[in-house]
């Protein structure tokens, strides 16, 4: 009778186990998600709301959030008209006189851009290069490129620490020593942040490089 009734309850306990571990990954990417969204919105309100106080009378909770994303957008639609434009170079050339403030906006300035201009050529291809030996490949996004005194190509890849991607290295790699993919940044990202545990299609691994081999 044990071995009758003991097969069942050992199903039960996996299937118990496989069901939380799944409620923890679906759950704790949310919690996270909301978990920044509120220190973002408490820290915002808690600026402006010191502000707002004195002319409503009494604070409001949310409303210094609500202004800050109002604020965001009337500035984007000035930004795009042409007195806006002018307004705009006139602010960056009053900051780029000023010795701390020029390297520091500059700098935020280029990495915003370079992440809102994904039409750029060859800007966050999903490649693999040989990292941190030779003989063992990493996933790695192309954010810039240049060229060698010898005209030879050379990639800018940002080799991703796994299972936090904000952090990695840079590598500077000749064109022909990286293996394209047709992986899209979103399914590297979940590769690389789930440490392998996700995968993209099969023909996410298909590579350039495996492709003119078999032809």
């Amino acid at each position: 009778m044990k071995r009758v009734y003991g097969v069942p309850w050992r199903w039960l306990g996996r299937k118990l186990r496989a069901q939380f571990l799944m409620g923890l990954i679906v759950s704790i990417p949310i919690i996270v998600t909301v978990w920044i969204l509120y220190l973002v919105f408490s820290a915002v309100d808690s600026f402006l709301n010191p502000l707002i106080e004195p002319i409503m009378g009494h604070t409001i909770p949310g409303l210094g959030f609500g202004i800050m994303i109002v604020l965001i957008y009337l500035i984007g639609v000035v930004a795009d008209n042409f007195i806006g434009k002018k307004l705009i170079q006139y602010a960056e050339s009053l900051l780029s006189r000023l010795p701390l403030v020029r390297q520091l906006y500059a700098g935020i300035k280029q990495i915003i851009e370079s992440f809102s201009k994904p039409s750029k050529a060859g800007y966050m291809e999903v490649v693999l290069v040989e990292f941190p030996r030779v003989g063992m490949r990493a996933i790695g996004f192309v954010t810039n490129e240049t060229s060698d005194s010898s005209g030879k190509k050379l990639l800018h890849i940002f080799v991703p620490t796994s299972p936090n991607p904000t952090s990695g290295f840079l590598q500077i790699v000749e064109e022909d020593k990286v293996t394209r993919t047709k992986m899209s940044v979103d399914d590297a990202l979940k590769v690389v942040i789930s440490a392998g545990r996700v995968l993209p299609s099969k023909s996410g691994y298909q590579t350039n490089i495996q492709q003119n081999d078999i032809s």
